[in-house]
């Protein structure tokens, strides 16, 4: 018999979600640093044996929305409520348990198999780790509770084993040769905006968009042109840098790691466009893909 299901993970922010998404389907597919609110769509990471598909789900972490592109973002962390078979719920030894307490309510509700993982434990003792065990035994009681650290790749494999033993059985929902349901302009998009969270400060990776207008291949090139949306001028500024510096910078690690993703030689082109309203615009957020239906 086959077995498949849908494992979607959710928790609050710079808990360790897109890390341990990245170590469960074996490939980077969500971009992970050390800045909250990272990852910003739902993201499908699927892993096919031959009698076993597991299509997992990293989603953003749950907040409270202050302009429209959060209230997008909390949408596709609800959504992954839904239409789960076995939901994961990332915390770590550092965050309040009863943070976003509604959230945790909504997921208390569900009639699922429901495995609370408490990451970074490599940063914890003992007794801090059993008394976390309790109060999150108290907050979530029908979860199974596993302690891991994603970082060091600690309790992974006992999760992925525990996962293939509550899957139901079921055909496969994806052909068994897909890793992701996102096209490959969206991870272009992605790792150039991984590049910008990673070199700039303040705010400017989160008023930041990124738009694939072109991309070209053949048996040996990929050609793409992009455009990085920001809302202000002086933000456009910062983001292109002091005769041009700054945005060389982001260009040319882009195309390194560009390059690595698809195993082709990479020809990037990188231009900056001013759009005040793209984070609270609904028409301009569908265009970007963020529209959870």
């Amino acid at each position: 018999m086959h077995k498949a299901g849908f494992v979607n993970i959710v928790g609050n922010p710079n808990v360790g979600k897109s890390t341990l998404m990245n170590l469960l389907v074996g490939e980077k597919i969500s971009i992970a640093t050390f800045k909250a609110q990272t990852t910003r769509h739902r993201i499908m990471g699927i892993v096919n044996t031959e009698d076993m598909q597991i299509v997992f789900s990293d989603t953003p972490g749950v907040l409270k929305p202050n302009y429209r592109l959060q209230e997008s973002m909390l949408a596709f962390s609800e959504s992954a409520l839904t239409d789960a078979d076995i939901l994961l719920y990332v915390t770590d030894v550092i965050e309040n348990p009863e943070k976003n307490i509604e959230f945790l309510e909504k997921v208390q509700h569900l009639d699922i198999p429901i495995i609370l993982l408490i990451n970074k434990i490599d940063m914890s003792d003992q007794k801090t780790l059993g008394s976390l065990v309790e109060k999150w035994h108290s907050l979530l009681p029908k979860a199974e509770i596993l302690p891991l650290s994603a970082l060091n790749k600690f309790g992974v494999d006992i999760l992925l084993n525990r996962i293939k033993d509550l899957l139901p059985d079921s055909p496969p929902f994806f052909d068994k040769d897909q890793l992701t349901d996102k096209p490959a302009r969206f991870f272009v998009s992605e790792i150039i905006r991984e590049k910008i969270l990673l070199f700039y400060d303040k705010e400017i990776p989160y008023s930041v968009e990124v738009r694939v207008e072109e991309f070209k291949e053949d048996s040996k090139l990929i050609r793409i042109r992009v455009i990085i949306y920001v809302e202000r001028n002086s933000q456009k500024g910062i983001i292109i840098g002091h005769q041009g510096v700054a945005l060389k910078k982001v260009s040319s690690e882009a195309r390194k790691s560009l390059e690595r993703f698809f195993g082709k030689k990479i020809y990037l082109e990188i231009f900056v466009k001013v759009d005040k309203d793209w984070r609270s615009s609904q028409k301009e957020l569908d265009s970007f893909g963020y529209n959870p239906e």
